[in-house]
């Protein structure tokens, strides 16, 4: 024991005297001199940096800051802060009896300019510089990418076929409505809010799509947690909720091939190599996937094959998606989609991957919105009318829509209100819509924060219009009764 101790002392000695002796030969060795610069040059550099050497306590916070506005030690920060953000606001909206992602997209408009610059400004363009949102943008993307993967591989595509009739009739009435009144609107808002060198197709199919899609995950969470998952009503929402997410993704990539190609005429190539994508991923993916994870389907974990293999067919998917010019997130949501039916495979690549996304990289995808989210903008009557007529066709649409399909299926009155109120929420799939038209061009800053507080208004109003639904049931039950 003793002979180790003084083996390491003596080679640390060694190492020690090493440097020792090649530092003092190095510091004999001339120093290059300085280039000057022209004069011109210097004049247009900042003064502090020419500034006399600082010492002592200052030059360590000196440092400090200069350490602090490091591209990743800003990154980190902003992580913390939005994360942190996104706890608060949660808890707030979970004790208020909300759900909680709701809390998260608050947390990321108080994290923009609509609060925290106002509040603030100084630390607002400290903590988030302008420099600094590719980085967050890139990063929210990959969070993105991750959930559409989980959605997708949420999909039950065997339960869609058998209840595919009523199912398929009420998801189609509750996109067809509020999509042709949101086209309708368009035409009205055009003149005002869309952008220079935008068409009337583009903005007025963004508009009809930005009011008519579903959140499902957000619909999903609302279900579990008041325990309507396996009730008639409940079973019917998933259903149209599930089929309206793949028909809604399925014409957002279509809107996004015309809204890139500047025509319908323009954008039929790339209709057509989306359609062959799709066709392939189905016809020759799915089946592959499939064999390779049969042969792990005895184990407890998926073989390390079968997760590269999830892995490659996530990101290869996005990569072709965003090539044809139909967005990365319709290929991973179809990634998702074509993963193999197995339970255990399912849980486990989800478990590798809800984590991460959904309590780290989704609270900074809300921060980004947020970060674009100008409530401002929103400085006279005639952009708080647009917005209240926006509200109401999203409302009345996807609402009235979805109720009046539901009882021409057959639903009584009671589930048809809660088929139309579950149907009307919005959230995070809508904010995903929003953000891929404000990259195109197509949404101006006033219109998409528009969007935004409408999301948000129909995803808070869903709670209290179920629980008013269950009160008006009860009330006519227990009159009923008393009636009898």
């Amino acid at each position: 024991m003793k002979k180790l101790v003084f083996l390491n002392l003596l080679v640390i000695a060694i190492l020690i005297s090493g440097l020792y002796i090649v530092q003092q030969k190095g510091a004999q060795l001339p120093v290059k001199p300085v280039q000057t610069q022209p004069q011109t040059v210097l004049a247009e550099k900042n003064v502090s940096k020419v500034a006399v050497p600082i010492t002592g306590i200052s030059q360590v916070f000196g440092q400090f800051e200069e350490n602090a506005k490091h591209p990743l030690s800003l990154l980190l920060m902003q992580i913390l802060v939005i994360l942190v953000a996104s706890r608060v606001f949660s808890l707030l909206l979970t004790f208020l009896g909300q759900q909680s992602v709701i809390g998260e997209i608050l947390a990321g408009i108080f994290l923009g300019p609509s609060v925290l610059k106002v509040i603030s400004p100084d630390f607002f363009n400290f903590l988030f510089p302008t420099n600094s949102l590719g980085t967050l943008q890139f990063l929210s993307q990959i969070g993105l990418a991750f959930f559409m993967f989980i959605i997708g591989m949420e999909l039950d595509l065997k339960i869609i076929r058998s209840k595919a009739r009523d199912a398929l009739f009420v998801s189609n009435v509750s996109i067809a409505i509020p999509f042709v009144l949101g086209v309708s609107l368009a035409y009205y808002l055009f003149d005002s809010y869309a952008p220079s060198g935008v068409g009337f197709l583009a903005f007025s199919l963004f508009i009809g799509i930005s009011v008519s899609i579903t959140a499902f995950p957000v619909l999903a969470r609302i279900l579990q947690e008041r325990g309507m998952t396996k009730t008639p009503v409940g079973s019917m929402a998933l259903i149209c909720a599930a089929t309206d997410d793949v028909s809604a993704w399925c014409i957002l990539a279509a809107v996004i091939a015309i809204a890139k190609a500047g025509a319908i005429t323009n954008a039929l190539f790339t209709i057509i190599l989306a359609m062959l994508f799709v066709t392939i991923m189905l016809a020759l993916v799915k089946p592959f996937l499939a064999k390779v994870s049969s042969r792990n389907h005895n184990m407890d974990d998926p073989g390390k094959l079968a997760v590269a293999f999830s892995f490659f067919t996530l990101l290869g998917s996005a990569y072709i998606a965003e090539l044809i010019g139909i967005h990365a997130l319709f290929g991973s949501f179809l990634a998702g989609v074509i993963m193999p039916q197995n339970i255990l495979f399912k849980q486990k690549i989800t478990e590798k991957l809800e984590d991460v996304s959904v309590l780290v990289l989704l609270p900074i995808f809300f921060a980004f919105t947020g970060l674009r989210t100008q409530i401002g903008l929103l400085n006279d009557a005639h952009a708080w009318t647009a917005f209240g007529f926006i509200l109401l066709v999203a409302v009345g649409g996807k609402f009235g829509g979805s109720t009046f399909a539901a009882k021409f299926a057959g639903q009584t009155w009671k589930n048809s209100l809660s088929l139309g109120a579950l149907m009307n929420t919005r959230g995070l799939m809508e904010l995903i819509v929003l953000n891929i038209g404000y990259d195109l061009g197509i949404l101006t800053p006033q219109i998409f924060a528009m969007m935004v507080l409408m999301a948000l208004a129909t995803t808070l109003m869903t709670g209290p219009c179920l629980n008013l639904i269950e009160w008006i049931s009860l009330k006519r039950e227990v009159a009923r009764t008393r009636s009898l």
